[in-house]
């Protein structure tokens, strides 16, 4: 009975061990394409040999076999840095910086595309600042493609001019940092075939993308945040901008993405927040939020996502001078 049980561990860690080498060789080992799935056959061969041993009977010669394997390639896996200079995509060619100078907020790079395609834009790149003492609101975009659980998250701020009450939005997303022409992997984003990139884009550019140009559904949620702590997560993005610009990062599709990056700084915020699996599963994020009081109160989520669905008013308002008031209008926080 025990011999079995040590039998079934030591085959499931070796499949895994398999299936994870596998993967790893076959997205980032630097060689040429035939030679790199020649490597990755010699892996899984290798891999398929000492399970056949444990099925037969063997434990120390397969576990010895596999540990050596491991550590080898895990060693290489190690040294493998995120890149700063490549040929970027047009849409993530560059990063969002900025900088505080006493009151007002200037950002670098503020992505302001046309866009006709989901490949094709009028590139425009801006600088734009920003009266933090005019910090009004904070709204969450979520971006779904039909996947249960699975979506996109924006950030967006809101700065109101007193004297005019025009508002001024500027959003920020968390994305894949992918070469120009090079096509997205949800596999790829486990195994460092990207970098991260935080971008910082007009509403009109970000939102009409998804919801007017690649046909994604679109919910917004009002966030009910406090003064000082709109602040500080707007200022903590801006910082973690910075970071990446001067420090590369891979992207990974659970560990740095755009939820698990938005809830580490709001962690530093707010204490306590616990973990939970709709971090994960970020097209749940809403859930999550909603259950913690950051969003407009005594409104049921059902409701609030019926109300927030903004997709067809963005479509209608595509160019709209007002886009951000026109999706906004029936929103629970924005009536």
């Amino acid at each position: 009975m025990i011999d079995s049980l040590l039998a079934g561990t030591l085959l499931t860690s070796l499949l895994l061990g398999t299936l994870w080498g596998g993967l790893a060789l076959g997205h980032q080992l630097p060689v040429a394409r035939g030679v790199r799935w020649l490597a990755v056959l010699v892996w899984l061969g290798s891999g398929g040999l000492w399970c056949l041993l444990v099925w037969q009977g063997a434990r120390l010669a397969p576990l010895a076999g596999m540990t050596i394997q491991m550590v080898t390639l895990l060693a290489w896996w190690r040294q493998l840095q995120p890149a700063m200079d490549l040929d970027w995509a047009d849409d993530v060619a560059h990063l969002a910086t900025g900088e505080v100078a006493g009151h007002r907020l200037i950002l670098h790079h503020v992505r302001d595309f046309d866009w006709q395609t989901p490949d094709r834009a009028r590139i425009a790149w801006e600088q734009r600042d920003y009266d933090l003492r005019a910090l009004d609101s904070v709204d969450l975009f979520v971006s779904g493609w039909g996947r249960p659980g699975i979506a996109h998250v924006l950030i967006s701020f809101g700065f109101l001019d007193p004297g005019t009450g025009r508002l001024d939005f500027v959003a920020f997303s968390v994305e894949v940092r992918r070469e120009r022409n090079e096509a997205f992997s949800e596999i790829g984003g486990f195994f460092k075939q990207y970098e991260l990139a935080i971008i910082a884009a007009d509403e009109r550019d970000a939102v009409r993308l998804r919801s007017n140009v690649r046909g994604e559904r679109v919910t917004l949620y009002r966030v009910l945040l406090n003064a000082a702590d709109r602040r500080d997560l707007l200022l903590a993005l801006v910082e973690e901008a910075n970071r990446l610009e001067s420090a590369p990062r891979f992207y990974h599709t659970i560990t740095a993405n755009c939820t698990t990056l938005v809830f580490a700084m709001m962690r530093r915020i707010i204490e306590r927040l616990p973990m939970d699996h709709r971090l994960l599963l970020t097209g749940l994020l809403p859930g999550y939020v909603h259950d913690h009081g950051g969003l407009v109160e005594g409104v049921s989520l059902s409701e609030l996502k019926r109300h927030g669905d903004i997709t067809e008013r963005a479509r209608v308002a595509h160019d709209a001078a007002d886009f951000s008031r026109c999706i906004r209008q029936g929103v629970p926080g924005w009536e």
